[in-house]
């Protein structure tokens, strides 16, 4: 039952590559891949929801280091997340990917499919040995997604994904794995941690910081470079990378870190927590306001991302369970509503060939479905009711005041000002502004394969706001937590 959702991805795989010739074929495939997988995903969640955690030991390479899986709340939350989404992921890129006229639909299709099953590997990873493994194969099957273009242009933003992500994985992350096997003599992901009373809190502070620069798919400054230069890629690729599979992974492994490898309690007693706690608000500020100023839409939601991951480390690094939680639900939340905002300037372009906020006025005239999908999803990342996006905020900033951090509290109120001065302007001048070239005519809305995608997700961002509770009581499993107000 573990192994089954990575074999439908790898069964999918061989589908979609054997009917590449016969395009209504493999992209039906692609479809039904993604559906059975989120089915065989689903099949897993009772068990957990009831305090089940299934596990599997594939391989022993050397005592306490080999390939496990098991499936604890945090990760049966991921692996949720990134299948269901691959089912609109799905649908939208067949249609953008014919509506922008993109060439290689077959091998897009064959990439998506290994990425997802090495993003399922990763939620299941039942220790940090195997979730390193999954965390390469990811890097390495969304490379050839970031270059599809083949320009000069994609190819120097690929080699930039790939050298930053596999430098920081290399140098930094398997250094602490390695270090964190030597010291604690076991990688196993274990509720409350593994250091406590085996590794020295000095040590411990050293590794906390190689773990969190090497997982380079959170994106802290300065090693957030790889995450701008990606937007070369096709936007079905941007939604892959910043909401279903690749960032999520990122800021994933550093809970799972965290939680389960240092634990809560040991992490307060490291100096560097504090330390890494500020480079991460440092990260969410900065990227905002770098955001700001950027008019190519796309790359505004590249800055929007690395600094929304940020919530979410810093959700870690406050050590208690409240801003844990909240750090956790942020995953989704920003999932939904990043993926919404994706899926938009995808369908704008499709629609119009443009890419710069400043060429949109007065485009929400003739695609008020997107606009105010746009706008939805925007809400969400903001975090105002009655989207999602409040909750894991709201945990957020009640975690740090508990945890006595005032002014990592007015950060997160600066950050959502911040949030709204990139993100609103873009459906003001949608809406209000006249078009500077005279006129919109010839413009209507995108293909239905892109706008059907971008109304569900949006439909979520409104659905996560009274789902909120069953979502916290899952992730309760992990942590031990306040309900939800």
């Amino acid at each position: 039952m573990i192994t089954l959702p990575m074999l439908v991805a790898l069964a999918g795989l061989v589908l979609i590559v054997a009917s590449g010739r016969f395009a209504a074929l493999r992209d039906g495939l692609t479809v039904a891949t993604a559906a059975a997988m989120f089915a065989a995903v689903l099949q897993l969640l009772p068990r957990v929801r009831d305090g089940e955690r299934p596990r599997l030991e594939l391989f022993e390479f050397f005592p306490g280091l080999g390939i496990t899986f098991e499936i604890e709340p945090l990760g049966m939350v991921f692996a949720l997340l990134a299948s269901g989404l691959w089912i609109i992921t799905a649908l939208y890129a067949i249609g953008y990917m014919r509506g922008a006229k993109e060439k290689h639909h077959t091998r897009f299709h064959a990439f998506f499919a290994v990425a997802l099953f090495s993003a399922t590997g990763i939620a299941f990873a039942g220790n940090m040995f195997t979730l390193f493994v999954f965390y390469e194969i990811l890097t390495l099957s969304t490379y050839p997604l970031v270059a599809h273009k083949g320009s000069e242009e994609a190819k120097q933003g690929a080699r930039t994904y790939l050298g930053l992500l596999l430098g920081t994985s290399v140098a930094f992350m398997l250094m602490a794995v390695l270090v964190t096997w030597w010291l604690a003599g076991t990688l196993d992901f274990t509720p409350g941690g593994i250091m406590a009373g085996r590794v020295d809190p000095a040590h411990g502070s050293i590794l906390l910081v190689l773990f969190l620069y090497g997982i380079g798919k959170a994106a802290l400054m300065p090693f957030h470079r790889w995450l701008p230069a990606a937007m070369v890629a096709p936007t079905p690729v941007s939604a892959l990378l910043h909401a279903v599979a690749v960032v999520k992974a990122g800021v994933f492994t550093v809970l799972k870190v965290t939680v389960y490898l240092f634990g809560l309690d040991y992490l307060g007693e490291l100096v560097t927590s504090t330390l890494m706690l500020y480079v991460a608000a440092f990260t969410m500020l900065a990227a905002s306001l770098i955001a700001i100023r950027q008019d190519n839409l796309k790359a505004r939601l590249a800055y929007s991302t690395v600094s929304q991951l940020s919530y979410i480390v810093i959700g870690a690094m406050l050590v208690n369970s409240v801003a844990a939680l909240g750090g956790s639900m942020h995953i989704v939340m920003h999932a939904f509503g990043k993926i919404t905002l994706f899926f938009c300037a995808g369908a704008i372009y499709v629609a119009t060939k443009k890419t710069e906020i400043s060429e949109m006025d007065g485009l929400a005239r003739r695609m008020p479905f997107t606009y105010a999908a746009f706008f939805i999803g925007a809400l969400c990342v903001i975090g105002i009711p009655p989207l999602g996006g409040v909750w894991s905020k709201w945990h957020l900033m009640m975690g740090a005041f508990e945890a006595g951090y005032g002014v990592i509290v007015v950060a997160f109120m600066a950050s959502t000002l911040l949030n709204i001065g990139y993100l609103i302007p873009p459906v003001v001048r949608g809406c209000l502004l006249t078009p500077k070239d005279g006129g919109t005519n010839g413009i209507r809305e995108a293909p239905l394969l892109c706008v059907l995608p971008l109304t569900l997700t949006a439909l979520g961002c409104l659905a996560l706001f009274f789902a909120a509770e069953p979502l916290a009581a899952l992730l309760g499993g992990m942590l031990v937590v306040a309900p939800v107000p």
